[in-house]
């Protein structure tokens, strides 16, 4: 790098917490933070090194602690995908066990119904037995900044949990037509489950930190603790799906809730092109963040008269946003630099414009560098990658 050579060392984390001097410390980002009287962070660093998942934790309570009706819901979802599911001929008993939902603790030789199945499928009293601490706020701040216009404290199983969140975002969102090949598609529909499903699956439920569903007038974002195996904006080129809570993950995917790992982040960004035209960004902490940004037709209030109207707006706007993305792809199928990008595309800031039209193409590999092994080389010149 200018002349010199730089030498990188990766040094993988480790299973064990280690001490130095009798103090324990730990990484955040090039910092090394002395934990040692903070009991929460040490605890938290223990949580993050163990090899086992929290959500794994056996529990006393009996199958008569959790809702038949809700075991019957998912035993449906799953038929209803796969005629022959083995879940349609089991009992519920077999369900928990096949689901990894029943273990066997073995230091205290008890085997008994996990937290994951107290979470997926317990009664409302069963799981704030255990965990006190679970809620989840959906927040709509549109018009009152200081307050809110609209609010849902959910504090009920995840499936009912992901229907309340679900139904929250369809009240306060609008809808534009989409169009997806041949098919008409509601991109919020399909943004909504996958942010949803994410932070439901991989929650920290360790952690007393509130998770948040937030719309506001040009963003909505999800909060939710997070057991983080990394700091920083995550991209989808360079992002390795890591599985959080892999029971309550199994049975998202089983009844159709989820698909595989990894795929959530592709699919938001496909459908938050066409629905806002932007791009959604992934923040990797202890509180793993989500935000999705919106144009300001999503959240207008909508009447019988104004749909046609209001949508007409939408894809007009959309269709702007785009463009802009498209107007660069065409630019780009000859080499170009950033600043002759930027120019032809009427913007004088580009670090601005980098960061909010390339880096997301750069990203998604529709555009590519022509010196990629010399990223910041003042002869790079960025060309569309035709072969996608």
């Amino acid at each position: 790098m200018e002349g010199h050579i730089l030498l990188v060392i990766q040094v993988p984390v480790g299973s064990q917490v280690c001490r130095h001097h009798g103090r324990i410390f730990d990484r955040n980002h090039e910092a090394d933070i002395d934990i040692t009287d903070n009991s929460d962070m040490v605890y938290q660093l223990y949580a993050r090194k163990s090899g086992s998942y929290f959500v794994n934790k056996v529990t006393r309570f009996q199958l008569c602690d959790l809702r038949s009706d809700l075991i019957e819901r998912a035993r449906m979802m799953t038929a209803s995908r796969t005629a022959n599911h083995p879940w349609k001929s089991m009992s519920d008993e077999e369900l928990l066990r096949s689901a990894g939902l029943i273990l066997k603790d073995q230091e205290r030789q008890l085997e008994g119904i996990t937290l994951a199945a107290i979470l997926l499928f317990g009664k409302d009293t069963t799981i704030m037995s255990v965990l006190p601490q679970h809620k989840t706020d959906a927040i709509f701040r549109v018009e009152n900044l200081d307050r809110y216009d609209d609010r849902d404290v959910i504090i009920t199983n995840l499936l009912e949990t992901y229907d309340r969140l679900i139904a929250f975002g369809q009240k306060h969102l609008s809808d534009p037509f989409v169009q997806e090949g041949i098919h008409s598609v509601s991109a919020r529909d399909k943004i909504l489950r996958e942010i949803f499903s994410n932070s439901l699956a991989h929650r920290d439920y360790s952690s007393g930190y509130v998770a948040k569903f937030v719309i506001e007038r040009n963003r909505l974002f999800t909060e939710n603790a997070n057991r983080s195996h990394g700091h920083g904006i995550l991209h989808v080129s360079s992002f390795e799906p890591y599985a959080k809570n892999p029971p309550i993950s199994k049975v998202f995917r089983e009844i159709g809730l989820a698909d595989e790992l990894g795929s959530g982040m592709r699919n938001t960004y496909k459908y938050t092109q066409l629905y806002s035209g932007g791009m959604p960004e992934f923040i990797e902490d202890d509180v793993f963040r989500t935000i999705i940004p919106l144009t300001s037709v999503a959240v207008e209030k909508i009447g019988p008269y104004e749909k046609t109207q209001v949508k007409t707006q939408v894809k007009t706007q959309v269709k702007t946003q785009v463009t802009i993305y498209d107007e660069i792809l065409a630019f780009c199928l000859e080499p170009h630099s950033k600043a002759e990008i930027a120019k032809h595309c009427g913007y004088k800031n580009t670090k601005s414009f980098t960061l909010k039209y390339m880096r997301p193409l750069l990203d998604n590999q529709t555009l590519k560098m022509t010196i990629p092994d010399k990223p910041n080389s003042r002869n790079q010149k960025y060309i569309t990658n035709t072969s996608l």
